[in-house]
Formats: C-alpha cells, sequence, structure tokens
C-alpha cells in the first residue's frame, strides 16, 4: 500500500482515483470473504486504513483552503 507521504504528494485528482479504486478493492475483499476464504484478511484492514488516510489528508487540504481564502 501507499505511504501517508506518498498521498501528500499526490494531487487532489490522484487521491480521489485512488480512494476510488481502495473502495473497490475493500468491496471485492468483503465479498470474497463471505463468499470463500481469503488468502490475506489483513488486506480488508489496510484498505480501510488507506481510505481512512486520503479522507484525512483530503479534509485537512479542504480546511486550509477555507482558512486561505
Amino acid at each position: 500500500m501507499t505511504k501517508t507521504t506518498e498521498l501528500r504528494e499526490m494531487s487532489d485528482d490522484q487521491l480521489e482515483a485512488t480512494a476510488k479504486e481502495a473502495g473497490e478493492t475493500l468491496f471485492r475483499l468483503r465479498f470474497q470473504s463471505q463468499s470463500e476464504r481469503l488468502n490475506t484478511p489483513s488486506e480488508i484492514r489496510k484498505n480501510r486504513r488507506t481510505i481512512a488516510r486520503i479522507k484525512t489528508i483530503q479534509t485537512e487540504r479542504a480546511k486550509a483552503n477555507t482558512t486561505n481564502s
């Protein structure tokens, strides 16, 4: 997965695309975990944390833009 420093270097559009991709992966992993055994159950946790990191960065940027404007 991506590190926080790598996520902070991304543009807003790249962050949005990464969040969408992680969300789709999370959906597939959840579906797979209900229907069959996962090879790496920790992937669900990793994807959730990646999405949370992205949302945190997006919120920080939004707050910084409103205080600067």
